[in-house]
């Protein structure tokens, strides 16, 4: 699993292509899409919806060629009240559009504030209940991209 960081990346504006070219922060990130097998997405809820960076990625992602399309997907949350949940449908929405395929379960959304304590100082997952639901996810976003993958 590798991270890829989307803070590089400058706010969609299509007058930022140049002679069909994208800017380079924006082209290193494409790259990092097209030659992954699948994508876990983990991103907090704000006011019901996913948060502006990651919907930016996704917009630059989407310029033809889509580098997002076919690509197994699954949601992973953490927050107060829901836990997320209201912005997995949005982004479930967005995705769907962008021809992701999303595991249907199980979903993860964590209610971080209620006890027991849930990560620690540095933000890891110390919950042992919460790890197991996020190994769950993980075997489960696993298998789906192994049944997408073409049979060789």
């Amino acid at each position: 699993m590798e991270y890829v960081d989307i803070s590089p990346l400058p706010m969609l504006n299509t007058d930022l292509l140049v002679d069909g070219k994208l800017p380079p922060a924006v082209e290193v990130f494409r790259q990092k899409i097209l030659q992954s097998d699948s994508i876990l997405f983990a991103s907090p809820e704000y006011n019901y919806s996913l948060t502006g960076p990651l919907k930016n990625a996704l917009d630059w992602g989407s310029i033809s060629p889509n580098v997002w399309a076919d690509k197994a997907a699954a949601i992973v949350s953490a927050g107060g009240g829901f836990g997320g949940a209201r912005s997995h449908y949005h982004l479930r929405q967005v995705g769907v559009f962008l021809d992701l395929h999303f595991i249907n379960k199980p979903e993860f959304y964590l209610k971080a504030f209620e006890p027991p304590a849930k990560f620690d100082r540095d933000g890891n997952l110390i919950d042992e209940a919460s790890k197991e639901k996020m190994k769950q996810v993980l075997v489960a976003l696993q298998a789906f991209t192994l049944r997408l993958q073409p049979k060789n």
